[in-house]
């Protein structure tokens, strides 16, 4: 999943893709590059990051989103907003990817309306003005798992189907550093909801805490092997800005793998 920022703050690469022109730029970069999905994001949640307005959002996505579903990709709006919701799955948008995990009033309501679109459910700790400053405490697997199947439940109840829903642990969304990575050496408990898991470690500020690197945008190389770690513990989807180089470096650990299953089938049959 690449990501495509149209907003003026987020916490990499803010600014950059700003425009209707330059996302769409990126959009196509991207899927050069061997992205898969593109996700759409027209407010920063960066910790601390303000809340937009409903008219500013979409008037920030929806002529990305209008030209972005010509490109013939899943394109998945990162937003938590039913009127945005709405209104991209309208232009046909595939997937909503929700950090307050369809918690805010109407947000249920507005994908369970619609007939087919995925729906990716995040674990957040409070909210992203506050959610860093008092962070959660104690082992968040069993929270994060308790929460996330709460809230999956409750969209199957209104009558999603299991297929639909794919869940995020939210990696620096509330949690310490610490607990960010007991998420990716514990991930696999994860699974056991039995929903696919999305992961973003793309540039977050745990990874420069444990690397020391602190601009946002020269942390690549550490977020590649995030992801492709994430991936090993069962990932369905990484979200990264370096489409390019997290392709080329799970190519690599799908040859490992590719190369293992030959020596597993012997060693089953003696």
């Amino acid at each position: 999943m690449g990501i495509v920022n149209v907003t003026p703050d987020s916490f990499s690469d803010g600014g950059a893709h700003a425009s209707t022109g330059s996302a769409l730029k990126h959009c196509e970069q991207l899927l050069k590059e061997g992205a898969d999905i593109l996700d759409i994001g027209g407010e920063s949640t960066r910790p601390g990051s303000p809340a937009v307005p409903l008219d500013a959002e979409l008037a920030r996505v929806l002529p990305v989103v209008r030209e972005a579903v010509k490109l013939n990709v899943p394109i998945s709006i990162d937003t938590y907003k039913p009127g945005v919701m709405r209104a991209v799955l309208d232009l046909g948008a595939d997937i909503v990817n929700d950090i307050w995990a369809l918690r805010q009033p109407g947000a249920r309501e507005a994908v369970s309306a619609h007939s087919s679109c995925g729906i990716c459910l995040m674990h957040m700790h409070r909210d992203p003005q506050t959610m860093q400053a008092v962070p959660m405490a104690g082992d968040v697997i069993p929270a994060v798992l308790s929460f996330l199947g709460e809230q999956a439940q409750l969209l199957r109840a209104a009558g999603v189907d299991s297929s639909r829903i794919t869940l995020d642990p939210g990696v620096g969304f509330g949690k310490t550093v610490m607990q960010n990575f007991a998420l990716l050496a514990r991930q696999r408990e994860l699974l056991s909801g039995g929903y696919p898991l999305l992961l973003g470690w793309s540039r977050k500020s745990s990874i420069g805490a444990v690397t020391g690197i602190e601009a946002a945008g020269e942390r690549m190389v550490p977020s590649v092997a995030a992801a492709v770690l994430a991936v090993d513990r069962g990932a369905a989807v990484v979200r990264v800005h370096d489409v390019r180089d997290t392709v080329a470096a799970l190519a690599v650990w799908r040859a490992m793998k590719a190369a293992e299953e030959p020596q597993q089938r012997k060693e089953e049959t003696t």
